[in-house]
């Protein structure tokens, strides 16, 4: 295959990538603004309720070993289709449900699990498509997850006023949909391409088993956990905090504050994982991690101290995602280049699972701290402490062990 078609090739898979990620990330991304109505519909506490969104993080993220190994086994196209598909229809399906327990099977199971599977396998297929920009095109794929809520956040708001819930669910539910399958039905591996050599910096491919024996791996998947955490009690508990904040009914810029936050938060969590990877492809994956997650500490300390000023509270909710969304592009870049692209998929659908142990965290167990204390202040400064412990590790852990590793897989390896 000549190298120039297999270059525009590969820029066409990955738009096709970043359209079928957009098209899985309003399950995630707006479910604050459905907590509400389906908490009345079901008759459900908030905690209750808020187990939904963990369900759906949780099963997201901890088959996507299996998930994983089977697009790597199988190709990526016909899965990818089959998770757009379960991904419409836990919308569809959750429109009606009308107790706790179908609402967990619909949204959280079918949601859950189409969402794995188009995750894991945008993500790793990415990773192999571009080995020498391998943190911009992990990046821009998890754009596509972080950037797909733009376009529905006003939308789906405005149809809840004028429409209800229901209605909402099934028609984005099916719009949702059949985009994704469309995307998914043109993907392909890049398997006989010609593409660019992978930096030098990469080491030898790692099955999933040896990887996971490895102090290397299991410090990213702690890193990864912590900062996920923070991230996904900031995504799942923003209304509600917002509401106790006294901002969610006020105008900012002519827009109702809640909505507009929403949607810049949106468009700052899409732009920070292409930022932020194409950065750590120069300065370094852990110089890159430090810079972030201690400026989220920062700026989630200073979202708490804005809560009285509500234009000062929407544009930092923006900062917020900045510092937080570069993990979906930092943490797979990373891993990829310490155990090899060969099982990619496989290998990232271990770490990924470190991001269904952070929506606990940051879904039931932060409400059930706030119930409980009355407030939302420990809540925060957990946080805080977390992402500003987990840049430090990046720094002064994480770095000189992977450093270590490496070069001592490639000297063994050499050895042979």
């Amino acid at each position: 295959m000549a190298a120039g078609a297999s270059g525009s090739r590969r820029w066409l898979q990955l738009a096709l990538g970043v359209i079928a990620m957009m098209a899985i990330s309003s399950p995630q991304y707006v479910w604050t603004l459905f907590v509400k109505p389906l908490q009345t519909a079901t008759g459900g506490s908030l905690a209750e309720i808020q187990i939904t969104f963990s369900i759906l993080i949780v099963l997201q993220t901890w088959f996507s070993p299996a998930q994983g190994y089977l697009i790597d086994r199988f190709g990526p196209r016909n899965l990818v289709m089959l998770g757009c598909a379960l991904s419409g229809a836990s919308w569809v399906l959750s429109a009606y449900a009308d107790s706790i327990p179908m609402l967990y099977l619909t949204y959280g199971l079918f949601g859950g699990l189409g969402t794995g599977i188009v995750y894991v396998g945008i993500v790793g297929l990415m990773v192999r498509w571009f080995p020498e920009k391998r943190g911009f095109a992990a990046g821009m794929a998890a754009a596509g997850y972080g950037f797909g809520a733009i376009l529905t956040t006003f939308p789906i708001s405005d149809m809840l006023t004028a429409s209800g819930y229901r209605e909402t669910l099934v028609v984005f539910g099916l719009i949702l949909g059949v985009v994704g399958v469309a995307a998914a039905a043109f993907l392909k591996s890049p398997d006989g391409e010609v593409l660019p050599a992978a930096p030098m910096a990469e080491t030898v491919d790692c099955g999933s088993r040896k990887m996971l024996k490895t102090p290397v791996f299991w410090l990213l998947f702690v890193m990864m956990t912590m900062m996920s955490t923070g991230g996904l009690m900031v995504i799942s508990q923003f209304a509600a905090f917002t509401k106790d904040f006294g901002i969610d009914k006020i105008s900012v810029l002519g827009f109702a504050a809640l909505p507009l936050a929403l949607t810049i938060d949106r468009i700052t969590n899409g732009l920070t994982r292409p930022f932020f990877g194409w950065i750590s492809d120069r300065i370094g994956r852990e110089n890159t991690m430090a810079i972030a997650f201690i400026g989220e500490g920062a700026a989630i300390l200073a979202l708490l101290y804005a809560r009285d000023n509500p234009l000062l509270y929407v544009l930092l909710s923006g900062v917020v995602f900045f510092g937080w969304g570069e993990i979906f592009s930092l943490f797979p870049s990373t891993l990829t280049d310490t155990f090899g692209t060969r099982n990619a998929t496989t290998n990232y659908g271990f770490l990924y699972m470190a991001q269904g142990i952070g929506s606990v965290l940051g879904g039931p167990v932060a409400a059930w701290i706030y119930q409980s204390q009355g407030s939302w202040l420990p809540v925060f400064g957990l946080i805080v402490v977390m992402d500003l412990v987990t840049g430090l590790l990046a720094l002064f852990v994480l770095k000189p062990m992977r450093q270590n590793w490496i070069g001592a897989n490639r000297a063994a390896a050499a050895a042979e």
